[in-house]
């Protein structure tokens, strides 16, 4: 441990411990809880951000989907410059209903029903007044939501950066004590390597203190290059990568393989400007003056990009690296996910 995290474990001590008090409280009644008339799964995690939530939001609405489940994604909207409850279209503006929203809309249509409200429970009764045919609703971050209370509760947590190894802000990452991990019902290690040994995964096992049965792993897959619009990739060899999320390093990782790459970075929901691309330009006019470079971002940065008219009329060429996850032991995630819903 360094002498700065030495220095600020107290106040760690003292920020988890009213957290610890007010979970205490929910735990016994003494604050309730609401919930809804239908299933609920929580998907969420102990730390900041940047674990890899939304791509299992995205993995257990597409498995429930498939199943013909008639499903709903609650979120709180992060980096909207909105309030109050609102339900996401496919036609809405990131900055009014957030990228990771408006992400599950773009790829669900009308096979889900989104909604973005920092009040969960709410949002929650609103959307099921509203949408009374749907049988399952997801909430994409409300682990440390207390008022609403989730069915189901998974729990993500960074392969690179366990819970279990860290502290409490302003020392460490976490939002609240570790004995948060309490509340869920499972645990995804997210962003593995995909040659991880079962030695390994039960020295994380051991290391998470859970629910051996109920510990799973995944690992990030990287899909095609997509085009804002009609650009092919073809002699290109550099690529500025823009990214405005957690954690872009396994993102780095993957396209070093195929390109030389200078990496701009901005924070988690960056709200991009129109200097802000100006800049980007300006940085790749000069990384690759010969033509023969690209500019690739996120699929969540896609969100909040694509509408820019300094993006869309601009002669460089876009992409978007599209992503999925694959679990280890998936059909057994799943039918465990069938089972606590079917339970419900």
């Amino acid at each position: 441990m360094n002498k700065l995290r030495l220095i600020l474990l107290p106040f760690s001590w003292m920020y988890g411990s009213i957290l610890a008090i007010r979970n205490l409280m929910y735990d016994k009644g003494i604050i309730k809880s609401e919930t809804v008339s239908i299933p609920s799964i929580c998907v969420g995690n102990l730390s900041m951000g940047g674990t890899g939530k939304t791509p299992h939001v995205d993995f257990i609405a597409s498995h429930f989907i498939s199943k013909s489940v008639k499903t709903a994604i609650l979120s709180r909207g992060y980096g909207r410059k909105t309030t109050g409850i609102i339900e996401v279209l496919e036609s809405a503006a990131a900055d009014k209903v957030g990228d990771e929203p408006l992400f599950y809309k773009t790829k669900f249509k009308k096979n889900a029903v989104v909604y973005v409200s920092e009040n969960r429970v709410l949002g929650a009764q609103e959307l099921v007044q509203k949408h009374p045919e749907t049988q399952l609703l997801i909430l994409d971050d409300a682990f440390q939501h207390r008022r609403f209370k989730a069915k189901v509760n998974v729990l993500i947590t960074d392969y690179s950066h366990l819970f279990s190894k860290d502290f409490v802000i302003p020392a460490g990452n976490l939002r609240e004590f570790r004995s948060g991990k309490n509340r869920a019902d499972i645990i995804v290690v997210s962003k593995c390597p995909e040659e991880l040994s079962q030695e390994q995964k039960d020295e994380i096992r051991q290391s998470l203190d859970f629910k051996n049965d109920n510990v799973f792993f995944s690992r990030i897959q990287y899909n095609d290059l997509i085009p804002f619009d009609k650009s092919d990739i073809s002699k290109e060899k550099k690529a500025i990568v823009v990214s405005g999320i957690g954690n872009p390093a396994p993102l780095i990782t993957e396209l070093n393989r195929d390109f030389t790459i200078k990496h701009v970075k901005y924070p988690d929901h960056h709200p991009f400007s129109a200097q802000d691309i100006k800049e980007i330009h300006e940085k790749f006019d000069i990384f690759a003056p010969d033509e023969d470079g690209v500019i690739i971002t996120t699929e969540k940065d896609f969100m909040r990009l694509r509408e820019m008219k300094e993006v869309k009329q601009s002669n460089r060429k876009w992409f978007y690296k599209s992503i999925s996850i694959v679990i280890d032991e998936q059909e057994k995630f799943n039918l465990l996910l069938e089972k606590y819903v079917n339970e419900i």
